[in-house]
């Protein structure tokens, strides 16, 4: 617990320098496209357009899932899965990337993965909005159900959190962690119900998908937003998450403080 409140007390510490970094790395990324950041959103909704397409006129032919249109089921989910997979993606290499160019300086390593965290969080929150639009602009207006949604934000900013910081770190011991990361998000994507309903599958097969973690935030921003279901109506799975959540931050945090001060040496 010691190395979580010490890397926890690195990202207050260091917040203002988190966030220059991070506005930093969206303008050096997009400073030589003519649509500069544009490119965050326009790639995006490019992916929901051709996936809407292909799921929702191909395979579903319109049809609606329950009482909520295809296209509203789609966007709450995969939007958060945007977040999701390119903070992980991206957080997955960050230590790797930028070791070299902060290891003669005294520089806290485990805010590189926030950096990457909170440059995806701009695109994140306006995406969000334009879904919050769709919602509206399709009758789904705000209930009592969404004060819950900070929980949400809060919970998936943790999970991200922990899961980049361990990853981060084992990538520069292990430099296949890199590849295996991106095989095992693009698993995950088809393992989540982003485009897919659980309804009518077994029950032990349902048990079995909802081991994974990204199945507990997806549905929670679906629960909130128009399903009308309070996170602790299933407490069991809750805990399962945190209890997740939790060991991933501890081993990620012990890992990351016993190794820090040797990542150059892995290089």
């Amino acid at each position: 617990m010691r190395d979580v409140l010490q890397v926890l007390k690195e990202q207050f510490a260091n917040w203002g320098l988190i966030y220059r970094l991070a506005n930093y790395d969206i303008k050096s990324t997009y400073q030589m496209h003519y649509l500069g950041a544009i490119w965050q959103f326009l790639n995006p909704i490019i992916q929901v357009a051709a996936f809407w397409f292909v799921f929702g006129v191909g395979i579903r032919r319109g049809q609606p899932v329950g009482d909520v249109p295809f296209i509203i089921w789609l966007v709450v989910s995969i939007v958060p899965w945007f977040f999701i997979n390119s903070s992980i993606n991206q957080g997955t290499k960050s230590i790797h990337n930028k070791v070299n160019l902060v290891s003669k300086m005294k520089f806290p390593f485990s805010i590189l993965p926030s950096v990457i965290i909170v440059k995806n969080a701009y695109n994140f929150i306006v995406m969000f909005a334009i879904v919050i639009i769709l919602l509206i602009s399709n009758d789904i207006y705000p209930s009592i159900y969404w004060i819950q949604l900070p929980y949400y934000l809060v919970t998936l900013i943790i999970f991200l959190f922990a899961v980049t910081l361990l990853f981060a770190t084992i990538s520069i011991l292990i430099r296949d962690i890199q590849t295996a990361i991106n095989s095992v998000m693009r698993m995950f994507f088809f393992l989540t119900p982003i485009f897919w309903v659980a309804d009518g599958l077994p029950d032990k097969l349902v048990s079995l998908l909802k081991l994974n973690p990204f199945y507990y935030l997806i549905e929670g921003f679906r629960n909130t937003l128009f399903l009308e279901t309070w996170f602790y109506e299933d407490i069991t799975y809750t805990i399962y998450f945190w209890g997740l959540t939790l060991m991933i931050l501890l081993l990620g945090s012990f890992i990351h403080i016993k190794f820090k001060a040797k990542f150059v040496d892995y290089l």
